[in-house]
């Protein structure tokens, strides 16, 4: 029986005419290796972004409806663009959208999950030798309505294909040659890592390491899906390989450090200190589809019988936050004020190693105040320790933990453009 690989191919892939061409050869290559393949991709370049510019021309707040249809054409360009270059090339392809295959999801603008992928057509298309070229990044309803995944939501196409279709393997192609254990541009030494666990990669992706979208890894992990990162122009590298961490030999406590500058933290001031409160905050927010990062709650005032209640989310978030809490306020009575601090950014330092391994935080504690860093916040997890730290240490912040961990390698790391700067 032939194996099924799918591949994803990011904008900066396909951002013109003469990329995808060079994607077609690495979809042909795939192809005459004897496997069957499916060819996952996002919209080309900057096309997301200079649809949502105009479509803000208009609305500050645009219908989250329309603006899915506006986004979902971005992907329809590329995908037709590819399978012309593949059928130019000599070989058969199909491309569809996400109605065309099967991509169903729940009736959510924006952020929509994926829930079933009814792959009978994709199928059958493999089975007459084709190469199956699908639109990332969106979905249907089952009355229709087009939807969006939200940011990173063609990684998550490609895994969850992949996943339905019991493929080998999910190749995620990019102009990066892997997975580091951090942002080359902010630490040139920066080590490629040759096998991350599922659970790194989750935490790391969670972290701020934009490489791949946590829903995409989340996915890997729940249905055994073997991951590989690797470069679009660097072929010869194999990249880094995503599995279940029991596959693994770790050597180190901590496997990468990451940063994310696209937190802000929210404090709720003076908050009834009674049962159901908390609830009725995180309710309100998990129902207009907001995610929560970092929580803290202070000591009860015994005077006031109140407390202080801080959390971070999405800065994308922000408006829809406010506008939550506000409403909130007024329904619970809360007469405390609302800070907001946008100038903050979320260290963390990642490693399937530090579980059972003490002295880790005590390391990073002491490496930031070193560094004259202040610590705002601490969230923890087995495998995860992160800070909030005022936005202008979170270079200096990086360099130090990723120094002291002993992460560094010999080479430059050549990095063109898919990780985040953090100037």
């Amino acid at each position: 029986m032939r194996k099924i690989i799918v591949q994803k191919f990011g904008g900066t892939s396909v951002a013109d005419t003469d990329k995808i061409k060079n994607v077609a050869k690495i979809v042909i290559r795939e192809k005459q290796n004897g496997n069957d393949v499916v060819v996952v991709v996002s919209a080309m370049g900057h096309t997301t972004d200079y649809l949502v510019k105009m479509a803000k021309d208009f609305s500050e707040n645009p219908s989250a409806r329309e603006l899915d249809m506006l986004l979902s054409t971005g992907e329809g360009v590329s995908i037709a663009l590819l399978a012309m270059a593949i059928q130019a090339a000599g070989y058969d392809a199909v491309s569809f959208n996400a109605m065309q295959a099967g991509i169903m999801t729940e009736n959510i603008h924006s952020k929509a999950r994926i829930i079933d992928i009814k792959t009978e057509k994709i199928k059958q298309n493999l089975k007459e030798g084709k190469i199956v070229v699908v639109a990332g990044f969106q979905g249907v309803t089952d009355d229709g309505e087009i939807t969006t995944l939200g940011r990173g939501g063609s990684d998550t196409s490609a895994v969850a294909i992949a996943a339905a279709l019991n493929a080998e393997r999910c190749d995620i192609y990019t102009d990066v040659e892997g997975v580091y254990t951090t942002d080359p541009r902010i630490v040139p030494k920066a080590s490629r890592l040759n096998e991350v666990s599922y659970e790194e990669m989750l935490e790391l992706a969670h972290a701020g390491a934009n490489v791949l979208h946590p829903r995409s890894v989340e996915t890997a992990k729940l249905f055994h899906v073997p991951m590989r990162v690797r470069s679009s122009f660097k072929l010869d590298n194999l990249g880094t390989l995503i599995l279940g961490v029991e596959k693994m030999e770790i050597n180190k406590p901590v496997t990468g450090v990451a940063a994310d500058l696209s937190q802000v933290r929210i404090v709720v001031c003076d908050v009834p200190d009674k049962p159901g409160v908390a609830a009725k905050l995180f309710s309100r927010l998990a129902k207009e589809n907001i995610s929560v990062d970092m929580i803290i709650q202070s000591y009860a005032r015994k005077i006031s019988n109140t407390n202080d209640i801080a959390f971070t989310v999405d800065s994308a978030d922000l408006l829809k936050t406010r506008e939550a809490l506000d409403a909130l306020k007024r329904e619970l009575g809360v007469d405390g004020n609302i800070q907001i601090d946008e100038n903050i950014a979320k260290v963390s330092i990642v490693g399937a190693g530090m579980i059972d391994r003490p002295g880790v935080a005590s390391a990073m504690f002491e490496t930031l105040a070193q560094q004259n860093i202040n610590i705002r916040m601490i969230s923890t997890s087995e495998i995860k320790i992160s800070c909030l730290v005022d936005k202008e240490n979170a270079r200096h912040a990086v360099q130090a933990l990723h120094k002291v961990f002993g992460l560094e390698s010999s080479e430059i790391a050549e990095v063109k453009g898919d990780l985040p700067n953090l100037d």
